[in-house]
């Protein structure tokens, strides 16, 4: 569903790296608040659902410090590789193809 949204959004992802491990990451971390029980890891802590709500807190939490340090660091080198080198190429360039403007060979028979 992340994917499909992704898509349907217009955001550049073309690996739906932001779908599969960003919203599902994110899903995991949070779930594992709901459902964390001692029953399966004695060493670990009962979650939402079990009677401990601040183990949701404590999940959610981590889900935005990871989602802002994530978001902080990809601005930066992105902000960097953009002045080293660029991040897009041409419209000509990408309209003749990457493989010829970037490799001078074609990929795929015509």
């Amino acid at each position: 569903m992340a994917c499909r949204l992704r898509a349907r959004w217009g955001l550049d992802d073309s690996l739906d790296v932001w779908g599969c491990h960003g919203i599902g990451g994110t899903f995991g971390v949070l779930a594992a608040g709901l459902f964390a029980t001692k029953l399966v890891n004695g060493a670990g802590a009962n979650g939402l659902f079990y009677g401990n709500p601040n183990q949701f807190l404590v999940q959610a939490l981590a889900v935005v410090v990871t989602w802002v340090f994530s978001f902080v660091m990809t601005w930066i080198i992105l902000k960097v590789l953009d002045a080293l080198m660029g991040l897009r190429v041409s419209e000509n360039e990408e309209a003749r193809g990457l493989d010829l403007a970037q490799h001078g060979e074609t990929a795929y028979a015509e």
